[in-house]
Formats: C-alpha cells, sequence, structure tokens
C-alpha cells in the first residue's frame, strides 16, 4: 500500500537503523554534499539554480559513487519537489508511464513538481528514451538522468537537446577523507580504532567511489568483533573485506574504449612498457586478447606503415597462433607484437596519403579514366583511342616509363605519398624522389 506520491505510508517506514551505512550517510543538502566542486562551487550556475529552488532538466554522466543519485535527491528536496525513481536495470515502458501518471496526479491534486530520476538511463532503448520527451516539454516532470556512459554516444539527440550534461568525477582522496570522517563519526554504537594506514588503504580501495568506501567499512566493523565497546580496524582486515578489486571494464562500454585507446596510443609513443601494462589491463578486466590483435593489424598500417612493412605480418602472426595455440601462449605472441610495434620505425604517410586519396576522389568522381590507361577490348574501342600511346613499362629502361602520367590531365600533378626518414622508409623516399626526378628530366611527357 502507497501514497499518491508513491511513498509508503509512515507505519510502513523503513527503520533507518537497518539501511546501509551508505545510505545513512547520504546528504540531504548542499553544505553536506562532497565534491563534484567544478559544478558546485558557489556561484556556479547548478548551485545557483539549486539554492534558489529552480531547476531544469538534466544529465548526471559520472563513475559509480560519485553522487548522482544524492544530487537528484537534493535538488527534488529544493524544489519542493516529489521524487520518481526509475531504473533503466529493471524497469520498462510500464514504470515509465506509472511515474508519468504519478508526476500528472500529484500536479493536478497537490500542485506540487516532480523530479523523474532515470538511474542508468543510457540502458533503455530509443523508443523507450522518446517516451520521455513530451512531459519533459510540457513541464510535467523534471528529468534528471543518471548514466556512468558518455551521454554523446547512447542517448538519443532529442533527449540531449532538452536536457543539460553535467560531468561528474571521481571523487579526490580529500572528498573521501571527508566522507570517511564524517562516516566515523556517525557510528555511535561503538568506538572505533582505526589506524591511519588503514584509513589510507580504504581510501585507495574505494578509488574515488565514495559508496563502495562507506561499503567497505561497514563490511569491516561488521565482520570485526566488539571489545570492550570498540571495534579496532586495520589495514590486514581491510584487505581482506575488499579483496581483489574488479577491474572497472565492460566491453562496449566508456572504461572498454578508453582502455583500447591508452593502449593504441602507448603503441605508437613507443613505449612498450606501457602498450604491455594496458594489454595486461585489457585482460585482467576480462577483455578479448583478438581484439587487442586486431588494433595492432590497424597500428601496423596506421603508424608504422611502410617504415617497417614486417609489422602487418608480425601481428597476423601472433592473431595466427593465438588462434591455433590458445590464450595461454597465444596472449603472449600478441605480448611479442605489441612490444615489436612499439619499437618498431613509426610513419603514417600511408594513412595519411590514403585519406588525401579517397577525398580527391570523392571530389573528382566525374573526371574520365584517360584514353591511354583503357584497355582496347574491341576493335571499336581501339577505334575510340583506348590503350593509344600507352608505354608498357616492363619493355622502358629499368621497367620505368619515365614522364608517363596515370592521373587524369585535371590532375595529374597530384602528390599523395611523402615518406618519412624512419626505417625502410627512408629507402622508399630515396627510390621515390628518384623516379620523380627521371620523370622531370624526361622529354616523353604525357600531358605537355
Amino acid at each position: 500500500m502507497t501514497n499518491v506520491n508513491g511513498s509508503l505510508p509512515l507505519e510502513f517506514e523503513i527503520d533507518d537503523s537497518f539501511k546501509p551505512l551508505a545510505a545513512r550517510m547520504r546528504p540531504l543538502n548542499l553544505d553536506d554534499y562532497v565534491g563534484q566542486e567544478h559544478i558546485l562551487s558557489k556561484g556556479m550556475p547548478l548551485r545557483s539554480a539549486i539554492e534558489q529552488g529552480k531547476c531544469h532538466s538534466l544529465i548526471f554522466w559520472g563513475p559509480p559513487g560519485t553522487g548522482k543519485t544524492t544530487l537528484a535527491e537534493i535538488i527534488a528536496n529544493s524544489t519542493n519537489a516529489e521524487i520518481e525513481r526509475v531504473s533503466a536495470v529493471t524497469s520498462g515502458i510500464k514504470e515509465i508511464r506509472q511515474a508519468i501518471e504519478n508526476a500528472r496526479q500529484r500536479a493536478i491534486h497537490q500542485q506540487r513538481r516532480t523530479v523523474l530520476f532515470v538511474d542508468e538511463v543510457h540502458r533503455f532503448n530509443k523508443s523507450q528514451q522518446d517516451a520521455f520527451l513530451p512531459h519533459i516539454e510540457d513541464g510535467t516532470i523534471i528529468f534528471i538522468g543518471a548514466t556512468t556512459e558518455n551521454p554523446a554516444f547512447e542517448l538519443n539527440q532529442a533527449v540531449l537537446s532538452r536536457a543539460r550534461v553535467y560531468t561528474l568525477k571521481k571523487l579526490t582522496k580529500a572528498n573521501l577523507r571527508s566522507v570517511l570522517d564524517k562516516a566515523l563519526a556517525s557510528e555511535h554504537l561503538f568506538a572505533i580504532d582505526i589506524s591511519s594506514d588503514a584509513q589510507k588503504q580504504l581510501i585507495a580501495c574505494a578509488d574515488g567511489d565514495a559508496r563502495r568506501l562507506l561499503n567497505l567499512l561497514e563490511n569491516c566493523l561488521d565482520s570485526i568483533t566488539t571489545r570492550n565497546n570498540t571495534k579496532a580496524v586495520s589495514v590486514e582486515q581491510v584487505m581482506q573485506v575488499a579483496g581483489n578489486k574488479m577491474a572497472l571494464y565492460d566491453k562496449g562500454g566508456d572504461a572498454f574504449y578508453d582502455m583500447i585507446s591508452a593502449f593504441h596510443k602507448s603503441v605508437r609513443g613507443s613505449d612498450p612498457d606501457a602498450a604491455l601494462y594496458w594489454y595486461a589491463r585489457i585482460l585482467t578486466g576480462g577483455g578479448d586478447a583478438l581484439y587487442v590483435a586486431r588494433r595492432l593489424l590497424a597500428i601496423a598500417s596506421e603508424d608504422i606503415g611502410n617504415a617497417d612493412p614486417r609489422a602487418m605480418q608480425l601481428a597476423i602472426n601472433a592473431w595466427d597462433t593465438f588462434v591455433r595455440v590458445g590464450p595461454s601462449e597465444g596472449e603472449r605472441a600478441i605480448a611479442q607484437a605489441c612490444v615489436y610495434m612499439a619499437l618498431a620505425p613509426k610513419s603514417n604517410a600511408v594513412y595519411q596519403a590514403f585519406s588525401q586519396a579517397k577525398a580527391l576522389a570523392k571530389e573528382t568522381a566525374t573526371l574520365d579514366v584517360p584514353f591511354h590507361l583503357k584497355n582496347a577490348t574491341s576493335s571499336i574501342t581501339k577505334e575510340l583511342g583506348h590503350g593509344q600511346e600507352y608505354r608498357y613499362a616492363h619493355n622502358e629502361v629499368n621497367a620505368f616509363a619515365a614522364g608517363e602520367n596515370y592521373f587524369p590531365q585535371e590532375i595529374s600533378q597530384t602528390q599523395f605519398y611523402q615518406p618519412s626518414e624512419r626505417g625502410l622508409e627512408k629507402q622508399l623516399k630515396d627510390k621515390l624522389e628518384y623516379l620523380r626526378q627521371l620523370n622531370k628530366q624526361s622529354n616523353e611527357q604525357r600531358y605537355d
């Protein structure tokens, strides 16, 4: 049984003492809120709006435990609005419609606004996200979405155009220290004796997540026997409770692409140690080694190119080794390719030349193939001049038809490929400059 606003009657309210420590410690106002100074410092637009009891629809984007839900509740309190909570993990269109109807009835009968807080909003599909739009526009709800993924990629543009995005950051060590101090002062049933090193370990294990910090502290206290009305917390107990921290990694999520990006940039930057580290982080987080192998193939052509053509073959060999012998030895083969490519000479000359070629091809798509490059496939095409005066390279000195041109006349002076001075590409550059010089000196110029 619930009230019109969806809350439990007083006689059914849950005793706070049964709530987790993180829930009991949830701030009720901005003065008690910790962190996010970049958007909540005095004079910042969001803080001013909250303090004035005014708020617009918005989206909070940030890692877990950074205060997204808490901030939504503070906004609801400051605007004297009721909060409706919907989680994209457990809810669907039915729950959305019910929350909207509750908001409508509240506006009619109580003249009270509603904050609709949607947790993990990125998990809703397009049609589910679209369901919010008319109610945001007509003012039925103040929409607040929370997401750990980049809204630009995961949310509809229609939703983004109606809600301002605020980025929340991991809490600093100083922020977590403040949260921990408040938590330690709040527990009055017994004294807590926690060493400075144990506190530092709690903060380190929390890794910017206030919820994790409080959960770890509570788990420590629950696992310790009270002696003389005191619970003593040591570093060893914190480590036992924390266990092996799971890597922040979700295939397809921001953390996944951030690690892949860090790996790629480490190889491009010629740092084999960092390349191995990010590769290991990807594997530790449950990532696919073959995804890294595919990225190495891309690196071989994008960042190494003809400075060391062997890189591409080594990437293929590492991939093939993984498929043939399995992860144990295969992961090591990919690690070998990582180190080789990190230390290989670098050139993006082919990458840049190909990009320029594609752009020019798009701009000049109507230019015809020159007659001398066309095949004379019949007597008719031969009479039209197809293949006329074509110079067969193998019949020329050094198998090079100096002065010949293989472009349409309108773009005959085009040059894309500019080899670097690194690795094998230095030799290719010397060869290319030699051939271009022969072209300039030739008396048999295709286009005068």
